[in-house]
């Protein structure tokens, strides 16, 4: 199978072929620059300094005074790259086993430039959106493919701490050359998507824009306690859209936390989703306006556009509230084959806290050999990992002591260490025993870089945003990381962690909360397990 270079680029966007399930030989993860002191043992079948935290230099190897961040056989794509810190030191890419590097420019003006040429001067890439920087994180979405082989350098003074995220497909696959001498069409393809982008959750995605497909308005009058149908059907069909119509008088956004979804695929008697209608748009009552490429939220509406195909579906909606609320929905739908329906995977969303399933929980406790991993989703089938929405309920007293500088100091000299997202994430995919994705903490793989330093800030874009956030970190943080072209692929078990430092009660009148809903697609052939029933 042949891919070009805008195939590529259509699985930035193409919601659908998330439900597709992955091909053998077909898989994802990231290489980071993680503290190389964390490994396993596999004498024992245990972890040593699982917590370790210099995560700002790891590498694979050293040739010569190089660094080597990034190496694998193809063929693949590499689709993000993420830096803190990026400065002068030269990034280096190499391609099908050649010498000569297909791109060699300074670490930061790969977050700035497309190509880069020293005898001239070089003109901005303009890509905003497919090159965001989300609260001093550098982030670089623009697909490198190789066939054979690739390899990823970073010479001295390249700065600090580095996420490469890739996909790697079956042999059969054959991709374009990758160079950055690119065509001009490729360039303008580029522009296309950074537009299409900007425009995420309005133009492309306005119920009545899309053809060969159905709207329908529903209106629920839900009393307090009870659980209603929103919606039916007893036929095949895919769901793209699935919006809520703000109604100030009836029902308020902040009313959404007490109101559940559940969704019911096939006839089953398990839901596979099953969160408040807040989590499964992304926010909390705090949560300001923001357009992400799956979900949205605005004056006038939320919003859900992940593909939820199937052979028949029953939406419920449970109202917590102890009043009657009027809600208005509207739910866009395409027929599909029976077929059709029975070959893709079907969409879950599951909101839960701390929840271990299966997992010998003692090994988790601060005694254990996998602390301090905190279980975001652990399931079973084959399927694919498409990201998160972590709420963190992080409260604090302030200190009674002034800080030397501004709020409550920088780096060490901190009044209180209040900071939760020092962890990193780590995806284990098929039973494999080292993640083959390990980050370098939590605002590291949303896409954002060194938040435990204020101010903090709102920001949104395709695939990561933050939504909530106290100006000084005390309170309620709202964060979404969306896996689209970089879903992570498995065929029988996918088990995600963020790792997760302080304690639910870490100080006197102090809390740190997680709560995360984490979605996925799953093949729905009798294999697979989902724990959070």
């Amino acid at each position: 199978m042949k891919l070009t270079y805008q195939d590529l680029l259509e699985k930035m966007t193409n919601m659908e072929m998330l439900a597709i399930p992955p091909e053998k030989g077909e898989m994802g993860g990231n290489f980071s620059s993680y503290d190389r002191n964390s490994s396993y043992d596999p004498s024992t079948d245990t972890y040593s300094q699982w917590g370790a935290n210099r995560d700002c230099d790891g590498y694979i190897r050293m040739e010569k005074d190089r660094l080597v961040a990034f190496e694998m056989e193809g063929p693949g794509v590499i689709w993000r790259i993420w830096s803190a810190n990026p400065q002068e030191g030269h990034i280096r890419i190499y391609t099908e086993n050649e010498q000569k590097e297909k791109m060699d420019m300074p670490f930061r003006k790969l977050f700035e430039r497309y190509a880069y040429d020293e005898s001239r001067v070089e003109w901005p890439a303009n890509f905003p959106e497919l090159m965001p920087i989300l609260s001093r994180g550098r982030n670089r979405f623009i697909p490198i493919p190789f066939n054979h082989y690739c390899k990823v350098t970073l010479d001295p003074g390249w700065g600090e701490f580095y996420h490469i995220t890739y996909t790697k497909f079956p042999s059969c696959v054959e991709l374009p050359e990758y160079s950055l001498d690119m065509e001009i069409e490729v360039q303008t393809a580029l522009a296309v998507l950074d537009r299409k982008f900007y425009l995420r959750g309005k133009e492309a995605y306005e119920a009545n824009q899309l053809e060969n497909t159905l709207v329908e308005n529903l209106t629920l009058n839900c009393e307090a306690g009870e659980q209603k149908i929103l919606y039916q059907s007893d036929k095949p069909l895919a769901i793209s859209g699935i919006w809520l119509l703000a109604d100030e008088k009836q029902c308020a956004w902040e009313d959404l936390e007490k109101l559940r979804m559940e969704i019911y695929w096939d006839g089953e008697k398990e839901k596979s989703v099953s969160c408040s209608l807040a989590s499964f748009f992304g926010v909390i009552k705090e949560s300001c306006e923001y357009r992400s490429w799956p979900v949205s939220k605005t004056e006038r509406e939320c919003a859900a556009f992940w593909y939820m195909p199937c052979k028949s579906v029953i939406i419920k909606i449970i109202n917590n509230h102890n009043i009657k609320l009027r809600l208005d929905f509207r739910i866009r739908y395409a027929d599909i084959s029976m077929d059709e329906a029975e070959q893709l995977m079907r969409f879950h969303a599951k909101e839960h806290g701390t929840e271990f399933a299966y997992l010998e929980k003692e090994r988790f406790e601060k005694s254990g050999d996998r602390w301090p991993d905190w279980p975001v989703l652990l399931c079973k089938g084959r399927g694919r990992f498409c990201g998160m929405h972590l709420v963190v309920d992080n409260h604090f007293v302030k200190p009674e002591n002034e800080a030397e500088e501004w709020w409550y100091g920088i780096a060490d000299n901190k009044t209180i260490d209040w900071w939760w997202g020092e962890g990193d994430e780590k995806f284990f995919v098929d039973g494999e025993k080292f993640p083959s994705s390990f980050g370098t903490g939590s605002e590291d793989y949303i896409g954002y870089a060194w938040a435990a330093e204020p101010p903090h800030v709102y920001f949104d874009s395709a695939y990561a945003v933050q939504n909530a956030v106290p100006l000084d970190g005390n309170g309620n943080t709202s964060l979404l990381r969306f896996h689209i072209c970089d879903a992570i692929p498995f065929q029988n078990q996918f088990e995600g962690f963020l790792e997760k430092y302080n304690d639910n009660g870490w100080a006197v009148n102090a809390t740190c909360e997680y709560t995360v809903t984490p979605f996925w697609y799953v093949l729905h052939d009798g294999n697979q397990v989902d724990p959070y029933q």
